[in-house]
């Protein structure tokens, strides 16, 4: 055996502690709970100069899949992580990486696939690989993860197939167990073998190697020899290409017996394809997947001691499906729990239950055909699965009235019985007190504003109750109640996936006085604007009375990375609605990974400090410029330390939107808990951005720019290290060893805000 040593760690860190010492070439990643730790540890580690892998932070996961693949096709080693709706978004690519064969490995830490939004734990996003011609093993403790994402790279460069590596979020994927790992990248790597391509680069193909016979991988990069990986086909090459994705996934099984004594022979742990306890003379089984087996296997101890025949089986690859080695260890068994952690609806069971069903209906024996099969969808959005309720299950199935399927663990309701309304609602008249007025100048082309007056202003109803639970210090609150003083009327929201939403919906409570939707990050501007049209729509016929109603988009939390082309999209269109982003520089629903906002050099839990990096890598995106390239008719940026300016502009957006389209209006939100600032400070902190040029205020109506503050005219503005100084997540590019990068940075604030200058000077810009 190998030389190995132990770790205290969990199946996160232990996937990313396995690809780094595979060395991969590339990571394609976008951050989603509960698989993100993977990306950040791997990004920690690089940091300190452990590994030379490439992580390269996408803006969604449909992107990082793409990110991968390209990679791939260049024959480099690929490593990507996700859960959940980033394995949706992404889902489209993922028959691609298949079909034109490229091998890779995917981490997938399972969780709860929304709506409604659930971040635990459940199996409802693996299910939806079973068809996209992944190989997909499934570990069941943190120790697997680790074991099955080295042997996962062989087998994928085996057969030309990518691998998916399954467990348990919240459950395998933050569980800290002892485990053992190699002791010596070097090992490690000399297991894997070298990955040889057709340009004997030492990288990608699908052909045999004519000297060796083992495979070797086309590259896009062999320049000798050109090839066109993903051609388009008709019949009969399609099914061609299936029948070929068949053959290597019926190698696939093959070989992994061969590779579990391999990798036995060099850990001492066995690997297998499924596994059983007490099954051998079992009357009744229980059939269940990860990290609930161990727990089932306590339950079966306990019901041995009254004397019941019980016993618990479970897989570890999912694709190929192990129907034969299944059937065995269910052979003696009259009875079968199939407890799915999903459901595939109307189906029946969840779609184990059904793979099992067919296992035995495809048996020659008659005996398999007559075993009682029996269904419990368990444990959906993340529900605790303990001893009491495996022995439950168990118990359930000896009735003779046991139903075929059910839910197990479900609270039942309360018929006829409505939604409390928690607060009164806000009519028009509420909410219509005169404030602010605005006049569109044909002449001038601009909005005009009277009113405004902050004193006035606090005779306005707040449309969201305080009753949420936001972080001492957040921005977002703040700046949605300062943008809601500006807007009089109806107003309708749609939040999309962030901390905003998080901390004002918990069900079955809210914090909204007005009416709410919610949609996931890349979704919002679109679901909005199909809410503005339906409601004109419905006005035009008659269906609905007639008014105004100001609908507002709320964005943040990199909101606007993932969700730019839809924002984009809606922009082209001219929907009249505000898309509102409040920008905390960072995905901080998810712990604070960097987003494309993130300020230049800021350390996050993906952009770490030390020897081999200093914070985030790239500048910040100016997501107002993007905006203004879509020639919608009112943009603005907005803070809370100009709260004058911020009000008269949100009365703006408001007219604009009524009358004419989409409205763009960013704001720069604090975030003390990821900022590492002081609560009480946050206005001073904002101030600083503003004063440094780093956000400045100015608003494009119309095409032409106007500057609503100038800390260089003022005699107010401060150099960017100055506003650094103020958050624990730059202050340490005040030191002198990141002098290059803040000269960089303020060269980069400077020349922007120099040519905002210009453009506003001039009457056609």
């Amino acid at each position: 055996m190998l030389e190995q040593k132990m770790f205290y760690d969990s199946g996160n860190e232990l996937a990313a502690y396995a690809a780094k010492q595979i060395n991969y070439h590339v990571m394609g990643y976008y951050p989603i709970t509960p698989s993100t730790q993977i990306a950040e540890n791997l990004d920690l580690m690089g940091a300190k100069g452990e590994h030379d892998i490439k992580l390269i932070a996408a803006e969604g996961e449909h992107s990082a899949a793409g990110i991968c693949y390209g990679a791939s096709a260049g024959g480099g080693r690929v490593f990507n992580a996700t859960s959940a709706n980033g394995l949706m978004y992404a889902l489209e690519q993922f028959p691609v990486q298949s079909g034109t064969r490229m091998p890779m490995v995917m981490n997938v830490a399972c969780r709860t696939i929304s709506g409604p939004l659930c971040i635990k734990g459940d199996h409802s996003d693996i299910m939806y690989l079973l068809n996209t011609g992944w190989i997909i093993l499934f570990a069941d403790e943190p120790q697997m993860v680790y074991d099955m994402n080295l042997l996962g790279l062989k087998l994928a460069e085996a057969v030309n197939l990518p691998v998916a590596i399954a467990f348990d979020g919240f459950f395998t994927s933050h569980q800290k167990r002892r485990c053992l790992v190699f002791a010596n990248d070097e090992d490690v790597q000399k297991y894997i073998g070298p990955k040889m391509a057709s340009d004997n680069q030492n990288i990608s193909s699908l052909a045999k190697d004519s000297a060796t016979g083992e495979n070797c991988f086309y590259s896009v990069l062999d320049l000798a020899h050109p090839i066109s990986v993903g051609s388009y086909m008709n019949e009969p090459d399609v099914i061609n290409n299936r029948y070929q994705m068949h053959l290597a996934m019926e190698e696939a099984r093959k070989k992994l017996p061969g590779l579990f004594e391999e990798y036995e022979s060099i850990s001492g742990r066995s690997l297998h394809l499924c596994s059983g306890y007490c099954h051998e003379d079992a009357e009744i089984l229980l059939f269940i997947l990860g990290s609930s087996y161990h727990t089932a296997m306590e339950a079966v101890d306990l019901m041995r001691k009254e004397g019941i025949k019980a016993g618990v089986v479970t897989l570890y690859v999912l694709r190929p499906f192990p129907a034969e080695e299944l059937r065995e260890l269910c052979q003696n068994a009259e009875v079968i729990i199939a407890a799915d952690r999903q459901d595939s609806y109307g189906a029946g069971g969840g779609n184990m239950s059904l793979e099992l069903k067919a296992a035995l209906q495809s048996c020659s024996h008659a005996q398999c055909k007559k075993k009682k099969v029996l269904t419990r969808i368990y444990g959906l959005g993340g529900r605790d699965f303990y001893v009491e309720d495996a022995v439950a299950m168990l118990k359930e199935g000896l009735s003779e009235n046991a139903r075929e399927f059910d839910y197990y663990g479900v609270t039942e309701g309360v018929d006829g019985k409505k939604q409390p309304q928690y607060f009164k609602p806000l009519t028009k008249e509420d909410t219509t007190l005169g404030l602010t007025t605005c006049i569109f100048d044909e002449k001038t082309k601009k909005m005009n504003v009277t009113g405004g007056n902050l004193r006035d202003l606090t005779a306005m109803p707040k449309r969201i109750a305080p009753g949420h639970g936001a972080c001492p210090g957040c921005g977002i609150f703040v700046n949605l109640n300062l943008l809601l003083k500006g807007i009089e009327g109806n107003v309708v929201f749609l939040f999309h996936t962030g901390c905003g939403m998080v901390v004002s919906t918990g069900y079955p409570k809210t914090a909204f006085r007005v009416p709410y939707v919610h949609n996931l990050f890349q979704n919002g501007p679109a679901t909005l604007s199909g809410l503005v049209e339906v409601f004109h729509q419905r006005q035009k016929r008659g269906e609905y009375p007639q008014g105004e109603i100001t609908f507002i988009m709320v964005s943040g939390d990199g909101g606007m990375d993932i969700g730019m082309g839809s924002a984009i999209g809606t922009a082209l269109r001219g929907h009249r609605m505000i898309i509102f982003e409040y920008d905390n520089g960072g995905y901080m629903n998810t712990g604070y990974q960097l987003s494309y906002s993130t300020p230049k050099g800021a350390k996050s839990s993906t952009s770490h400090v030390g020897t081999a990096q200093y914070g985030k890598t790239f500048f910040h995106k100016d997501t107002p410029e993007i905006m203004s390239a879509t020639h919608i008719p009112y943009i603005a940026t907005v803070s809370e330390s100009n709260p004058t300016d911020f009000i008269k502009k949100a009365a703006k957006a408001g007219a604009y939107a009524k009358e004419f389209g989409t409205v763009y209006v960013k704001a720069l939100s604090a975030c003390p808990l990821n900022w590492n600032d002081k609560p009480n400070l946050e206005r001073s902190v904002i101030g600083g951005a503003v004063d440094c040029c780093y956000f400045p205020l100015y608003e494009i109506e119309n095409g032409i720019t106007t500057l609503s503050y100038d800390p260089e005219k003022n005699g107010k503005k401060i150099p960017v290290t100055e506003w650094f100084a103020m958050m624990g997540r730059t202050k340490h590019l005040v030191k002198e060893e990141y002098k290059e990068v803040t000269e960089s940075i303020q060269n980069e604030i400077d020349r922007r805000f120099a040519r905002l200058k210009a453009r506003a000077e001039n009457p056609l810009l």
